[in-house]
């Protein structure tokens, strides 16, 4: 790289690379392309090292020249040089490519993670559920009938014993001992083992 090339100017007496920006933060498009020529291969370099793929750095190198075109008017020489400042946007484009494609990536990883969790069969747990009540129904048969009032009270409405103690006009620990009892046959029916 001469010292030309170094200091925002361009080889064979052409326009210096400030000038040219200048032309272009005004809309000059016929300065536009002596920008492009100038920068375009560096842009599409530093994307294909950043992004590592080249169809999609020929994207950020394409969004990247359209960044320069818009922000024209944002370059100041005093900051520094035209390849240093095209080079910056270039980074920033690529880098942000980047990572957008690692967010988009672990979006994917986390709904298919998601989705790996819940191996639910709806089928099956909708006929687990009515074999279980089929049994539980079954069960509840086998009772006494004072038995099953009491379960039935307690466990189907919610009342505590005392309240199915008032509902069956019974003294208390008699209902404590058909509610006991009850259970006892119930898990013993159903196969529960403690």
């Amino acid at each position: 790289m001469t010292q030309r090339q170094r200091s925002g100017g361009t080889d064979a007496g052409g326009p210096r690379l400030e000038e040219v920006m200048e032309r272009v933060s005004h809309g000059d498009k016929d300065a536009f392309t002596v920008l492009y020529d100038a920068v375009a291969p560096m842009v599409f370099g530093i994307a294909v090292k950043v992004v590592r793929d080249r169809a999609q750095a020929e994207e950020v190198a394409q969004e990247a020249m359209i960044d320069l075109w818009r922000q024209a008017a944002r370059y100041h020489p005093e900051q520094g040089s035209v390849m240093t400042w095209v080079a910056t946007i270039a980074h920033r484009r690529a880098v942000d490519r980047v990572r957008s494609a690692q967010a988009s990536a672990d979006r994917e990883y986390a709904n298919a993670v998601r989705d790996q969790a819940r191996p639910f069969d709806e089928v099956a747990e909708q006929v687990e559920t009515r074999l279980d009540g089929e049994q539980v129904r079954r069960c509840l048969r086998g009772l006494t009938e004072l038995q099953r009032q009491a379960v039935t009270l307690a466990y189907y409405q919610g009342l505590t014993y005392r309240e199915v103690a008032d509902a069956l006009h019974s003294p208390l620990p008699t209902i404590k001992t058909r509610m006991r009892d009850g259970l006892i046959r119930l898990r013993d029916c159903m196969g529960v083992t403690t």
